[in-house]
């Protein structure tokens, strides 16, 4: 049996042809290689921005929950700046790591009677946190939510988030006891 002409050219065509030419591998490395080339900085300058803001809404978050669990369970309760996770200590950085705990006697000290309601480890590598002085060494809410500091006197205050190559972002306590997050146009250091 001989195969026919039509026969011969059909099984060609069904075969088809796999693998790429020359040209087309080249082409598809010259892309990849712009994209490589345009797009990683883009990735590592997002990346940065995205690690900056989510430091500043793990402080958000950590104030808006001390002064919802004040509210709720009808005591004082406390952010401070701890660096061991076990104490507040006035001598470190906010980036260094903060806590929250409840602070019956209102004197500032983590007693034996009160209780550790959450610890935040140190900030990423880059990132610091600085603090006007009415909250640079704790935030204290009071059973109504409002932010006080141990003596009784109004507490607000903004922290400033950073990393460098960036603009700051603020995390503001209002003379409420609420918390936001604005952007600024201050260069980081």
């Amino acid at each position: 049996m001989k195969n026919s002409p039509a026969r011969a050219a059909q099984s060609t065509t069904a075969c088809g042809r796999s693998g790429w030419s020359l040209l087309e591998l080249l082409i598809a490395l010259v892309i990849a290689a712009l994209l490589l080339t345009f797009g990683m900085p883009a990735y590592r300058d997002w990346m940065a921005s995205q690690q900056l803001l989510h430091h500043a809404q793990l402080l958000a978050q950590t104030l808006t929950l001390a002064r919802t669990e004040a509210v709720k369970h009808g005591y004082r309760v406390n952010v401070c700046k701890s660096a061991d996770g076990r104490q507040c200590d006035d001598t470190v950085r906010w980036d260094d790591g903060f806590l929250m705990h409840t602070d019956d006697d209102a004197d500032g000290v983590i007693d034996v009677d009160e209780v550790l309601l959450r610890v935040e480890g140190p900030a990423p590598q880059g990132i610091t946190i600085e603090a006007n002085r009415p909250v640079d060494d704790y935030v204290s809410f009071t059973s109504l939510g409002h932010a006080r500091l141990l003596s009784g006197a109004l507490q607000m205050g903004t922290f400033t988030v950073c990393k460098p190559g960036r603009n700051a972002l603020l995390v503001v306590l209002a003379n409420s006891g609420r918390v936001r997050i604005d952007r600024s146009r201050q260069p980081c250091p």
